[in-house]
């Protein structure tokens, strides 16, 4: 799941935004009522940049969860490219007007504070504002970052709206000059982006979404500080004290309220409408220069130019085709791309995933929580989608085997409890602790190799009660006490792995039963030594359907939370479980063969009969097990059952479609997943294979387009 899919009010009030900055440079109503146009242009509208900086905050912090430094670079080079690019835009109007006649000095301050076109500004003060608190935020947090923005913003006060009043004191008017000697105001990357974007931080950062059960009160919120907004704004205006008039004090609390309505309303966010809004707010200029021109060549200033509204009218619809026209320029450099549907591919269903963690979560007592295991890039399903879906439901603990998987799930804006099951080279344990990650400790040499790094890490303890594959015995307690032991380790939790939970039978669940006993016997007798042995965990998925009731704090849920198990397996409890994945593919080619004629490598299949067969474009290299048309396998076809013959190759395979009429190519091949009333599901072709549905779904090529829904 993306950042921004579920953020659409928030994407279509960066649409009203950009037009709201349209009425600032047109004033609509400046000739009908000049104290309506300053409560529209000068009040109302002043939302439009705070929001952008807020929006550029909230979902820097998303993607920057975890300390991902990547995603930073990335935001500032896009933005500083797209300034750049609308520098050029607006160089032959700057020419036209002489702004080359000014000094280099000048030029610089425009550049790096001012903008190079009066509405520019925005572009560097996002990005110098970005400089200033994002490093800041990393180092020290949100909240001691926002108030140092927040002073920053109440200086910055005294050198725009409320300037006629601070410089009356000759100190401050010597600071004020000086500041201005630098930028021409203190609506700028200084002074006002930090503490809208550490705003936006704060939202995603402290997990403020609010819930539609608060939206009343957010609402009343909002009008009271939209309210008192427009009467500071009227007051200062009055008194004539204001050199600018972008920053007001009420619009902190109003923008805060104004946020948290727009975030409280979930739907799929509209990358068109984002891309739409930037070029609205960037070509608008030149919307306003056509205008005119067209007005004045056609004899109609009158009409469309002095009056003020019907400028605005226009040079919106101007600017809107303008956006339009380059949103379909953006599609088309998109539309290069392979289309993710065109050869093969894995489609995943989330809400299917949400369904079967609540279902499993039924079984389990109030107080055990489960623990979703993402490893092996989420069973093949989309570790970072898997994980930020079901972070939204509720679960706040994963599983990665390894580091690597733990920092990619940080760098996917994953916020939860990370634990990494595999063993992490010492050498790399400041990652574990730069990326907030904890680690399983499987024996004591492995222990006091970690701790001798001198770095900070929150470990799990691994006791082994048999599987006897990691962990340190369960009887050794003299060895798991010397964990306890290291300073620079913090027991966080200790797990065991049941070895045999899917095995029913009398032998099964008495082996069972007894790494149970060894497991909670060895946490009890250090809990008596004073011990705090934290999150005490042993149950898979099949520990979760056969032993649902141990006291443990959390449950592993690995396969079955993605609506699969193996054939024919018996368990205590069976949920409604429903499978997450489909796996597609499309027909290359289709023909007859005549009888006698063989299929594929090695001649394993030969047509008896005349056989109309269909080269579908997936192979072993994807995934498919390259036996399976050995055991007799078969395909959906249109609803329709086709069997898999020959050898499957490393990118193709082949059907018989002999019995489907008009199978052609481009069709839709299921390899996993329904078609009409029919189903093939990944238990079937683990059976039919001779492995397990962990194997077939693990193996599944990164090459296959992950689809989302």
């Amino acid at each position: 799941m993306k950042a921004t899919s579920k953020h659409a009010v928030l994407d279509a009030f960066r649409v009203a935004a950009a037009f709201l900055v349209v009425a600032i440079h047109v004033s609509p109503l400046q000739t009908i009522d000049a104290t309506a146009d300053f409560i529209i242009t000068r009040i109302a509208a002043r939302v439009a940049v705070p929001f952008f900086l807020m929006i550029s905050g909230y979902f820097l912090a998303i993607r920057e969860n975890g300390g991902d430094r990547r995603h930073f670079r990335s935001f500032l080079k896009k933005t500083a490219i797209v300034y750049g690019a609308a520098i050029v835009i607006y160089l032959p109007l700057n020419y036209y007007t002489g702004y080359f006649n000014i000094s280099p000095l000048q030029m610089l301050k425009d550049i790096f504070f001012n903008g190079t076109f009066y509405h520019l500004w925005y572009l560097p003060a996002v990005l110098l504002g970005a400089l200033i608190v994002i490093p800041l935020w990393r180092r020290f947090g949100w909240r001691f970052t926002l108030v140092l923005a927040a002073v920053l913003y109440v200086i910055g006060l005294g050198g725009d709206s409320y300037y006629g009043l601070v410089s009356r004191i000759p100190a401050l008017k010597v600071f004020y000059d000086v500041v201005f000697s630098i930028s021409d105001y203190t609506r700028n990357g200084v002074f006002l982006a930090p503490v809208f974007i550490m705003m936006g931080v704060g939202f995603a950062d402290q997990n403020k979404r609010r819930s539609t059960s608060r939206r009343r009160k957010i609402i009343i919120g909002l009008a009271v500080s939209a309210a008192l907004l427009v009467a500071e704004a009227l007051w200062l205006r009055g008194m004539g004290v204001q050199r600018h008039d972008s920053m007001y004090l009420m619009l902190l609390p109003c923008m805060y309220f104004l946020f948290a309505l727009l975030s409280s309303f979930d739907g799929k966010g509209n990358k068109n409408l984002r891309t739409g809004a930037m070029a609205v707010y960037i070509l608008h200029p030149w919307a306003i220069v056509l205008v005119r021109a067209f007005a004045k060549l056609t004899g109609t200033t009158g009409l469309l130019v002095e009056n003020q509204l019907m400028l605005y009218i226009l040079v919106c619809i101007v600017s809107a085709a303008a956006a339009a026209v380059f949103i379909c320029l953006v599609n088309s450099i998109k539309k290069n791309k392979p289309s993710p549907t065109g050869r093969a591919w894995v489609e995943i269903d989330l809400k299917a995933l949400i369904h079967n963690a609540a279902e499993l979560q039924k079984l389990l007592p109030a107080s055990c929580r489960l623990m979703a295991v993402v490893k092996a890039d989420g069973y093949g399903h989309g570790a970072v989608a898997v994980a930020r879906a079901l972070e939204a439901s509720g679960i706040s603990a994963f599983a990665a085997a390894t580091l690597g998987e733990g920092i990619a799930l940080r760098r996917g804006g994953v916020r939860g409890d990370i634990l990494i099951f595999g063993c992490t080279p010492p050498a790399d344990a400041r990652l574990l602790r730069r990326y907030s990650l904890m680690q399983t400790v499987v024996d004591g040499a492995y222990a006091q190799a970690l701790h001798e790094t001198g770095a900070k890490i929150d470990v799990h303890i691994k006791i082994d009660t048999g599987m006897r594959r990691l962990g340190i015995d369960s009887g050794d307690l003299h060895g798991i006490e010397r964990i306890f032991g290291y300073k620079n380790l913090t027991v966080k939790g200790m797990l065991t792995h049941l070895s045999e939970a899917d095995n029913l039978t009398d032998s099964g669940s008495e082996f069972t039963l007894g790494q149970i006993s060894a497991f909670f016997d060895t946490a009890k007798a250090l809990q008596k030594k004073g011990y705090d042995v934290g999150k005490l965990h042993a149950q898979e998925s099949y520990g979760i359907l056969n032993y649902p009731d141990l006291p443990c704090d959390y449950a592993r849920a690995g396969i079955a939370l993605y609506g699969v198990l193996c054939k024919n397996d018996k368990t205590r409890l069976m949920p409604e479980l429903r499978p997450v994945l489909s796996l597609k593919a499309r027909v290359a080619e289709v023909k007859w063969i005549g009888a006698g004629e063989p299929v594929s490598y090695n001649r394993t299949f030969v047509a008896r009969v005349p056989t109309k067969i269909a080269t579908v474009s997936i192979g072993y290299a994807d995934g498919v097990p390259r036996n399976t048309a050995q055991r007799e396998e078969y395909v959906l076809l249109r609803g329709l059952r086709a069997p898999i013959i020959g050898r499957i190759c490393m990118d193709l395979m082949v059907i018989d479609v002999t019995g489907i009429e008009d199978a052609g190519p481009g069709d839709i091949v299921t390899i996993i997943g329904r078609d009409g009333e029919d189903a093939i599901r990944c238990e079937d072709m683990a059976e039919s294979c001779g492995t397990i549905t962990n194997e077939i779904l693990s193996r599944l090529g990164a090459r296959l387009p992950r689809i989302i829904s």
